[in-house]
């Protein structure tokens, strides 16, 4: 044995564990040959706990404080090191010196999409991503069952088997949730706190606490994405009430922007192929100035009557139900196009009716 290392052993008789990383969980106190000598000082810091290991076998777990290392303080080492001589009989023990703080800002993810189960598009791929907190709890089980002997154990040694254990349940834990995939951006609190209960005995079972997750973002695939843009779209037009006058549109739509000499007139027989199935008029191939234009349908309105809808009633039909008081200018009305219930006297095409009709008869004098 070198005189230094001699010395070295005689001298220091201070155990303890200044962090200075952000990322260390577990850290094994180097002595020379893991001799500690008897009255030796321990020093536990905040956020630490001190794990002693004899022989494999977990002796004791220290929170924070100062400690002297005697039969008294330490009374599992005594038992299992039988001490009999004091100061000239040092023993030998490892000391692991576990972080015990929150580690914060952890991020996790999904790789490749996860399936779960939605109630109204039923199976889907999801991606998520978003972050978690986790401390260890229970120092001697995340020692015994995750660390083991490594002398120098980081967040980086582990974060990879905890992300692992958040995806792989996620889509289940999705599922059980009840909460449409529609309806998820609006809940990504109370996803999180789900996912949490669900996960948290997993982390457990290592003697790790997970704290808090965090859902940042879920996203849908393309033809999801597209299919609720189209169902948005829809109910924006409302006056075309079915998917294929809605695709109509479109095709005119796009039709009218096709440039070029030949694509104008191969646009053109396809706008004119659907307005025919919008309007519903067309029954066929016309031949261009042999037939009459189609005859222009009346306009229609939907009328309230003692809180009921009622119609569509063409605009002369409606003369009649100004007649028997069933229309007013207070009346509310609508017609395929408006954005919403309108009173009838503020409807340009109605205005008229409360024109031409007489007021009411005054009352008749007393005879």
């Amino acid at each position: 044995m070198a005189i230094w290392d001699r010395l070295k052993k005689e001298l220091i008789d201070i155990v303890e564990f200044i962090d200075d990383t952000n990322n260390t969980l577990v850290h094994r106190f180097p002595r020379f040959q893991n001799e500690i000598k008897n009255g030796a000082k321990l020093v536990v810091r905040e956020g630490q706990a001190a794990v002693f290991v004899k022989e494999g076998q977990i002796a004791d777990v220290k929170g924070p404080g100062l400690y002297t290392l005697d039969t008294n303080n330490v009374p599992i080492l005594a038992t299992l090191l039988g001490w009999k001589y004091g100061f000239e009989s040092p023993f030998k023990a490892e000391v692991y010196f576990v972080s015990t703080r929150r580690f914060t800002d952890q991020k996790w993810g999904t790789s490749n999409p996860v399936i779960c189960r939605d109630k109204e598009f039923g199976p889907i791929r999801l991606r998520a991503f978003g972050s978690y907190v986790f401390k260890i709890k229970d120092p001697g089980r995340f020692i015994k069952e995750v660390a083991g002997t490594d002398g120098n154990f980081t967040v980086e040694d582990i974060n990879a088997q905890l992300r692992n254990n958040i995806v792989a349940r996620l889509g289940d834990v999705m599922g059980e949730s009840g909460i449409p995939v529609l309806d998820m951006s609006a809940n990504y609190d109370e996803l999180g706190k789900f996912l949490t209960g669900r996960i948290a005995p997993e982390f457990e079972s290592m003697g790790v606490e997970l704290t808090q997750l965090l859902l940042e973002n879920i996203s849908l695939p393309p033809e999801v994405e597209q299919a609720l843009d189209t169902r948005t779209k829809m109910g924006v037009i409302g006056d075309l009430n079915n998917y294929t006058k809605f695709k109509a549109a479109d095709a005119l739509e796009a039709a009218a922007k096709n440039p070029g000499g030949a694509g104008q007139f191969v646009g053109l027989g396809v706008g004119m192929n659907m307005a025919g199935m919008i309007g519903g008029n067309l029954a066929g191939a016309q031949a261009a100035g042999n037939m009459p234009p189609s005859i222009p349908m009346e306009t229609q309105f939907h009328i309230a009557v003692n809180n009921q809808q009622t119609g569509p009633f063409p605009v002369t039909a409606l003369r009649d139900q100004v007649s028997s008081g069933n229309l007013t200018r207070e009346t509310l009305a609508w017609k395929p196009g408006m954005a919403g219930w309108a009173k009838a006297g503020t409807i340009i095409e109605l205005q008229g009716l409360f024109a031409s009709v007489p007021p009411p008869m005054p009352p008749m004098p007393p005879q």
